[in-house]
């Protein structure tokens, strides 16, 4: 050994791992394009003050609120840039006028809290999943009641299952069946949760990811995500579901594979899409 040299410590596997980790996290937290969002727009501030400075040294009079809408525009345009989805060009151009907006009118921080705290537990994780809270109607149940078949006890899983209206009827009207609700936000899993023990329902609701699942379990799965979960379901379901199970998917289409049931109601509404394994 040379001296003068302290010798180098080896890695452990178990740093690597951790390490991998904590890698994977930052890298799932980075694709959720809320994350993203809030980055390009703290991108764009310093092209902001550039902005304004040299409006300023060529003799316009800015407002403060000129100031935000020169923030929304270049997030706007750095959003266009990074491809994501066009509704947050909105949001992006929104956001600083809106932040301007809550300033000037004081609102107390503790109303800010209070409502942050709601949102939260109402939407949860929907920054990564993109899946908001959608509630279905008696439409889709009648025609979801009609495709399940009438031989035989079915398990079925109703996948973001909301306020559980569609999970509670559905175990109502099929007594020898099971029904379950799965919801990751925790305000309306508690909603459901308590709704079918107050009503005396057979309908259970679970609390978490449906990605946790294993869909071999279930006879029918029953979905009403958004467009930007439908991949990611259809590469489970294709996996998982065994042969003889359905997955039902209300207004949201899975682009990869051509339904092999399309229900339109009559006059407006969305259609009820099926894929049969």
């Amino acid at each position: 050994m040379t001296t003068g040299q302290a010798p180098r410590t080896p890695r452990t596997p178990r740093s690597d791992a951790e390490g991998q980790g904590a890698s994977l996290a930052l890298r799932r937290i980075w694709r959720a394009p809320a994350a993203q969002a809030l980055v390009l727009q703290c991108a764009a501030a310093p092209l902001t003050l550039i902005v304004v400075f040299l409006l300023a040294r060529a003799g316009a009079s800015l407002s403060y609120a000129d100031a935000a809408l020169i923030q929304g525009i270049l997030a706007c345009a750095l959003t266009r840039l990074r491809g994501l989805a066009v509704w947050w060009l909105g949001i992006q151009l929104v956001f600083p006028l809106a932040l301007m907006g809550t300033h000037r009118l004081q609102i107390p921080p503790l109303l800010f809290l209070g409502i942050f705290l709601f949102l939260l537990a109402l939407y949860w994780s929907t920054f990564r999943t993109q899946v908001p809270y959608y509630p279905s109607g008696k439409w889709v149940w009648n025609e979801v009641d009609k495709l399940l078949p009438n031989n035989k006890p079915l398990l079925v899983v109703d996948i973001g299952s909301g306020l559980g209206g569609f999970t509670m009827e559905m175990a109502r009207r099929r007594p020898a069946s099971q029904f379950v609700g799965i919801e990751l936000a925790p305000l309306p899993w508690l909603l459901s949760w308590m709704r079918a023990r107050l009503a005396g329902s057979r309908a259970r609701f679970v609390r978490g990811d449906y990605d946790n699942l294993d869909f071999s379990n279930y006879d029918a799965v029953f979905a009403y995500l958004s467009p930007a979960a439908m991949s990611a379901l259809w590469k489970k379901a294709s996996r998982e579901m065994r042969p003889g199970a359905i997955l039902l998917s209300y207004e949201f289409l899975i682009t990869e594979k051509t339904p092999d049931i399309i229900l339109m109601p009559t006059g407006r509404g969305v259609p009820l899409y099926g894929w049969h394994f």
